[in-house]
């Protein structure tokens, strides 16, 4: 047994000297310091960046992931709840990252408790060799050598331990821009509209943002209970809703408040956008403590019974961000860039969502909350929004990336800040790789990040992926297949459909190839990505895998006229898959979907021979 306890300590970096000796004050410091070293660093653990540390190191960058929180996915966590919301519009659901992480959430986690979810995170980040995952450390230093940062500092204060944290290029996917320390150049507040020509803001120059939210929960019950909220907390009548209406504009819509309970996130209790999002967090937490408790106390006592049959079930104790600073890159994304649809050469990620802009008085503004203005989606985001322009080893994803007020309010939903993450991810390998900055990554090797995002399954609007030669140059049963459009796109089915057991799809040539494996993009009915969200109403619904996903599946190759199996999965939970196997010569190729989740066929987007 003590071997395996050393094994296990060996494993995790922990050393065990001394392990038998009692600690005292004259042998034993209070307070540690540890060294951590990698060539990318990403200071923050929320979705954005969860998929910049998997991008970077699956491309092979040793990556340090620096958490704040005992768990990942900031907003999305158990901790705050906010739902991740992306593009609108059909099948314009985020993938790549993402998408296996929600997938993987439905196969290990069918009731969707967040809790749970925490730790889909936890097993994606911890399946990584080449990521160090450090939590519960908030930086709050860096170190910096000719212009740029050499390292972070870090307090852990469940280890009481100072980590230094070094490395190559740095990632801040804190959303509150903590790196702004080394002195990157940065907003916070609302621009004049006339610097940028934004006709949605009608005023600006102030640091006014979208304030913060806590959200409740609820759980359907047979019994009715009354509810008393704590003294300290506001108690609220129905003079205290009685909101005008906005009146109706063409491609313009208006949130409220929403004082029932179905369907309801509660986002709409939101405070902090008059006062500073970050150096007020504690007053601002409060408030909306005071705020929350009032609202259920309002809705359930109701006397019309809108909640009876409904409990409450949590509240939130840590506010999620909408806005706080907003790092300047060598472009700055605006309102006029999202309304011409993003037509970037060095196009790396897409929104899709409203610029959504919450007023700063939030709860306590009359009529309503927030004011939407539909933009083309997707819309395209370019690199050059990812890196400092002033600190060349900087870079950013999620809600700090380079963009005015009013930019910032179309992209800063969790699926567009995921999909940002894994572009900052895998541009950072790449600079890495050729020993560049991300400046200069934009400028010469654009291209390849854009080719590299699409293989793995990043759509970029305006442009398709391309095939391998090796499929471009055989007979193909299946033409769809080789389109390089990985979805249904525009009313446009892009895929083939086969009958499990019975239809196979493939590629053969006139004389033998070389194959060393392939990649297969599944459908997992993208239509419907809305039914991956977590939501704030405790529910039962087991969720199920997609119907048209293939459960099981073969690939054989055909050598001497025989055909053998080289590959064989028989539970598949995964749209996008890369499978390798020993190098082959062989003069076709086949794939064989034998079962699928539901009861129906299979539907395949892509079949490309490696």
């Amino acid at each position: 047994m003590k071997r395996i306890v050393l094994a296990v300590l060996a494993a995790a970096g922990i050393s065990a000297a001394n392990g038998g000796e009692m600690r005292t004050e004259k042998n034993s410091p209070v307070t540690i310091r540890r060294e951590v070293q990698g060539d990318f660093v990403v200071v923050g653990g929320g979705l954005s960046g969860v998929c910049a540390a998997i991008a970077a190191a699956r491309h092979g960058a040793k990556t340090v992931l620096v958490q704040d929180r005992p768990m990942l996915g900031g907003n999305a966590s158990s901790e705050v709840r906010m739902g991740i919301l992306g593009a609108h519009g059909d099948n314009n659901k985020e993938t790549g990252i993402l998408e296996e992480l929600q997938m993987n959430n439905i196969r290990y986690n069918p009731l969707f408790r967040y809790t749970l979810w925490d730790d889909i995170l936890y097993s994606a980040v911890k399946r990584e060799p080449n990521i160090t995952l450090l939590l519960n450390t908030s930086v709050n230093n860096v170190e910096m050598k000719d212009g740029k940062i050499a390292a972070v500092l870090g307090w852990n204060c469940n280890e009481y331990c100072t980590y230094r944290v070094s490395g190559k290029l740095f990632a801040d996917c804190s959303g509150d821009g903590i790196l702004r320390l080394s002195g990157a150049e940065f907003r916070h507040g609302r621009e004049f509209p006339e610097e940028f020509g934004e006709t949605f803001t009608q005023v600006g120059g102030d640091h006014r943002t979208m304030g913060n939210s806590i959200l409740l929960q609820l759980r359907k019950t047979e019994e009715d209970h009354p509810f008393t909220a704590p003294e300290w907390a506001y108690h609220f009548t129905d003079k205290d809703f009685a909101d005008p209406p906005s009146e109706k504009k063409k491609g313009i819509h208006y949130s409220y408040k929403r004082l029932y309970p179905e369907n309801n996130n509660f986002w709409w209790i939101e405070f902090g956008g008059n006062i500073d999002t970050i150096g007020d967090a504690g007053a601002i937490q409060f408030e909306l403590k005071r705020i929350a408790y009032g609202v259920w106390e309002y809705m359930k006592n109701h006397p019309d019974g809108r909640c009876k049959g409904y409990d409450l079930d949590w509240i939130g104790s840590l506010p999620g961000k909408r806005e706080s600073v907003r790092f300047i890159g060598d472009h700055i994304l605006t309102q006029n860039d999202i309304m011409n649809g993003g037509k970037f050469d060095d196009i790396v990620a897409y929104g899709g969502w409203t610029l959504d802009d919450h007023h700063p008085d939030a709860f306590f503004k009359k009529g309503h909350l927030s004011v939407h203005h539909t933009p083309p989606s997707p819309f395209g985001i370019p690199f050059r929004c990812l890196y400092s322009r002033n600190i060349p080893n900087l870079m950013f994803a999620g809600r700090d990336i380079s963009c005015t007020h009013m930019g910032l309010s179309a992209t800063r939903v969790m699926g567009t800040c995921a999909i940002l993450g894994q572009a900052a991810g895998t541009g950072a390998a790449l600079a890495l790789k050729y020993g560049v900055t991300p400046a200069e990554l934009g400028k010469k090797y654009i291209a390849e990040l854009q080719d590299t995002l699409e293989d793995d399954d990043i759509m970029l609007p305006y442009r398709w992926r391309k095939i391998s030669k090796l499929t471009a140059d055989a007979e193909a049963t299946h033409e769809i297949l080789r389109n390089g459009i990985d979805r249904n796109y525009k009313k446009q089915d892009n895929g083939a459909w086969l009958e499990p057991g019975k239809e196979s799809c493939g590629y053969s040539w006139k004389e033998p190839v070389t194959i060393r494996g392939c990649r297969l993009v599944f459908d997992t009915e993208l239509k419907t990505g809305n039914k991956r969200m977590l939501k704030l109403e405790a529910e039962h619904n087991y969720r199920k895998m997609p119907w048209m996903l293939a459960k099981s599946f073969r690939i054989e190759v055909r050598t001497g006229g025989n055909w053998q199996t080289v590959y064989e999965d028989k539970e598949n939970i995964q749209r996008l898959r890369r499978i390798s196997f020993p190098e082959v010569k062989a003069d076709a190729i086949r794939l064989t979907v034998l079962s699928v989740w539901g009861t129906k066929n299979a539907h395949v987007f892509a079949f490309d021979v490696l």
